[in-house]
């Protein structure tokens, strides 16, 4: 993250309404803002999770999905789940599917810091091993999907708040993790879809 990264804000209903340095935009009163969660899968049906760095400002040291983060004002969310890998696992995709368009959650933090987020989920499969960035990530591990979604939904694996709610939400897309739909791109809310930019 660098000092001028800016996180994009936006309304109830999904419309962009501005920007604020993502360096201070997490407190007690954190506005709604665009983010993204992404989970990696492997062919044997294995999700990669990872553990939050311990530095970190929200959820340090909390197992969660495979890669979290922000767009740029501008970015494509799909590009922003590219470089997000790329960044914080050291992995190479080329393309993302998008699971659950309009996916949001408030999360409050023991110490106040409140966490909100209209967060889309996507679906990456690759066959390559991650090499985590230690500025974000603590560990890495691979379980079997169906075995990591039981561990959740009954309690016995502690995972981040966003993760836990994504969870069931996923589970209903069927057993098969690469055998799920795809959504479209224009059920994204407004201010995270694609726009086309027609000649004059």
């Amino acid at each position: 993250m660098t000092a001028d990264e800016h996180v994009v804000l936006v309304d109830s209903e999904g419309n962009a309404i501005g920007t604020a340095p993502k360096a201070t935009v997490h407190g007690p009163d954190t506005p709604l803002h665009l983010a993204f969660s992404s989970y990696v899968f492997d062919g044997l049906r294995r999700v990669l999770l990872t553990r939050r760095a311990s530095h970190k400002i929200t959820w340090p040291g909390v197992l969660t999905n495979s890669c979290c983060g922000h767009p740029l004002p501008g970015e494509p969310l799909s590009e922003a789940v590219i470089r997000r890998l790329s960044h914080e696992l050291g992995l190479s995709v080329e393309s993302v599917d998008l699971l659950l368009p309009r996916f949001s959650y408030r999360a409050v933090m023991d110490s106040g810091i409140v966490e909100r987020e209209l967060c889309p989920v996507y679906r990456v499969v690759v066959d390559a091993e991650a090499a985590p960035n230690p500025d974000e990530v603590g560990e890495t591990r691979w379980m079997p999907w169906r075995e990591f979604t039981a561990r959740v939904l009954a309690g016995d694996l502690a995972v981040s708040p966003w993760c836990r709610e994504q969870i069931p939400h996923l589970a209903g897309l069927g057993d098969d993790p690469l055998g799920w739909p795809v959504a479209d791109p224009e059920e994204l809310p407004a201010a995270a879809r694609p726009t086309v930019t027609r000649p004059a």
